[in-house]
């Protein structure tokens, strides 16, 4: 069993098509498929089931892929631990975020980060916190950049607290509560909202304020991404809650302190089997501490 074959099953695996994963791992598709072939004849079992229209995992195949990524991020921590050791940061930076991420700044911390330690592979994925929380407690993820409701704790990582703060009504500027100075939960609960979908950490912060006050909303429209929010405000056919320092950098909008608002957790979080080089340069370039107590 060799590392390139792990890469060849997790790059089907990702892609669900044996084209596509070749060219990601820059060969020949019949050179990957005969490795692949090659992996199950040795393991005695079919990793994917192929036919002329899909591809897809077997149950061999989904107990094989959670081990092959460990070994392969095995590999590469090794690899990226030698070269720390004389000196040079190597591998990758995998970092993930919400759109409404202000205690840092990622762009620029990236940026600078790139022109110090140019051997490292850069990624970044933007998407909702618990999808993210997953990717790092899966080895997807090296650290991401979330938003969490004080209740709400992420599991099976290391988290630390990076920044609080309330969430303010996000309101059209001809809206009769833009005029206003304050406004409170009761009032807002009875206009249409725009929010993240149902379950999600972001859709919780504003739920459990409502639910704790006694009051029923209505979450006419469902955005998977916070960034559509304003488009939705603007133009009058909703409200939303959004933290006040991301509303801060909106146009079109407006913003108004709520009484009552919910509170907003600003975390980042890694792997509870510790930091990669990489990584630990990154929080460092930053300034977060990664050895103090975690929040």
């Amino acid at each position: 069993m060799e590392l390139q074959q792990m890469r060849y099953v997790v790059a089907v695996a990702e892609t669900l098509n044996f084209t596509r994963a070749a060219e990601r791992c820059l060969v020949v598709q019949s050179a990957l498929s005969h490795q692949i072939s090659r992996l199950e004849q040795e393991l005695g079992a079919r990793l994917f089931e192929r036919t002329s229209r899909r591809v897809r995992l077997t149950a061999a195949g989904e107990a094989f892929l959670p081990a092959a990524r460990q070994c392969l991020e095995a590999a590469e921590r090794a690899a990226a631990e030698v070269s720390a050791a004389v000196g040079e940061v190597r591998g990758r930076l995998a970092v993930g975020l919400i759109p409404t991420v202000t205690a840092v700044d990622i762009p620029t911390g990236l940026h600078a980060f790139r022109d110090r330690h140019p051997q490292v592979r850069i990624g970044l994925r933007v998407g909702a916190s618990d999808d993210l929380v997953d990717q790092v407690r899966q080895g997807t993820l090296d650290v991401a950049f979330l938003g969490l409701p004080p209740t709400m704790r992420p599991q099976g990582v290391t988290a630390r607290e990076l920044a609080r703060g309330c969430l303010v009504a996000v309101v059209a500027p001809d809206h009769p509560l833009a005029a206003r100075s304050r406004v409170t939960l009761r009032e807002l609960a009875a206009e249409p909202f725009v929010d993240l979908p149902a379950g999600t950490a972001g859709r919780a912060q504003t739920d459990l304020a409502f639910s704790a006050a006694g009051l029923v909303r209505d979450v006419a429209f469902e955005v998977t991404d916070a960034a559509y929010m304003p488009r939705l405000v603007g133009p009058g056919l909703a409200v939303a809650m959004l933290p006040a320092a991301y509303v801060d950098r909106l146009t079109g909008v407006a913003a108004v302190e709520v009484t009552d608002a919910p509170t907003r957790i600003e975390t980042v979080v890694w792997s509870r089997s510790g930091l990669t080089p990489a990584t630990a340069a990154f929080l460092d370039l930053l300034g977060i501490p990664a050895t103090a107590p975690a929040a």
